[in-house]
This record gives structure tokens, sequence and C-alpha cells, in this order.
């Protein structure tokens, strides 16, 4: 194998500087590496929000969307140095709480759909389309005028 310094290679070969990602661009790469896993069921982590955050910090799960992320090399290089809860919330710039949302057993059961974890983590990068955004909120509000027509009948 010949060496080739990163100017040669961009002649033939996309070269990505880990060091030049931003957290969104971090967060789109491993939304990306999640949807390679197309049609795969990955492992949640359970019971997050019963554990005490030194917990929450080593909570990690094999072949779960930490694991996916932590397989990726751009994300490795650019520092991501294991696949737990508290390297993937320092890392990604993210909370224990926001990581939940994406990764909980309590939201999805044992596993999950690589591409609905793919859909969340671009939702805490603050990159939904504006029709996903209205569902959401047109959701929400639905939910609630129900509820509210219910207790008053």
């Amino acid at each position: 194998m010949k060496h080739r310094t990163s100017a040669e290679l961009k002649d033939f070969a996309d070269v990505i500087d880990p060091q030049s990602l931003s957290k969104e661009k971090l967060l789109e790469r491993w939304a990306l590496a999640l949807e390679k896993r197309e049609g795969a069921r990955l492992n949640t982590l359970r019971e997050i929000e019963y554990k005490s955050k030194k917990q929450q910090s080593a909570l990690r799960a094999e072949d779960s969307p930490l694991t996916v992320a932590f397989e990726d090399p751009v994300l490795r290089s650019a520092g991501l140095k294991n696949d737990t809860l508290g390297e993937a919330a320092r890392f990604f710039g993210l909370s224990h709480w926001q990581l939940h949302e994406a990764v909980c057993g309590c939201l999805f059961g044992e596993t999950v759909d690589a591409e609905v974890v793919a859909a969340r983590v671009r939702r805490l990068s603050g990159r939904t389309s504006s029709f996903a955004t209205f569902a959401c909120v047109y959701a929400i509000a639905a939910a609630l005028l129900a509820g509210t027509l219910l207790l008053h009948h």
C-alpha cells in the first residue's frame, strides 16, 4: 500500500477533515450511518431515566445506535471515544435526556429500526423539514384537543 497525503487523495476521493465538522454535521454523519443500516433493528438502552447520572454515563448496549456512531471512522477520528451514553452526550453536545429520545427502550421496546433513530438524530440537530415540524405540531394539537373534548363530555 502506497502512502499518500490528503492533498494527493483529493484528486480521486472525498477527503473529510473531522476537525472541521460542526455539531450539526456530526449528527448528520451519525444519521447517515444509521440509514446505511436500512431495515436493521438496533438494540435500545434500557431504563435511562431510572439511572443515576454516573450510571447513565456508562450505559451502553451491543449493536445499539450508539455503536453505529462509534463504528463510523469519521466520527471516531473526530474524537468519539466509545459507544456509551455519556461519551455520545459529550461528543455530540447533547444532554442525556436528548439522547433518551433517540435510544431508550421505554420509547421503542428492546429494538428499534435504524431509520427511526436516524430521523430522531436529525431532529436533535434541528434539521427537520418544515412538513415534519408541522406534522408534529398538528399531532400534538390534535391530541390536546381530543383530550380536552373528552374531559368536557
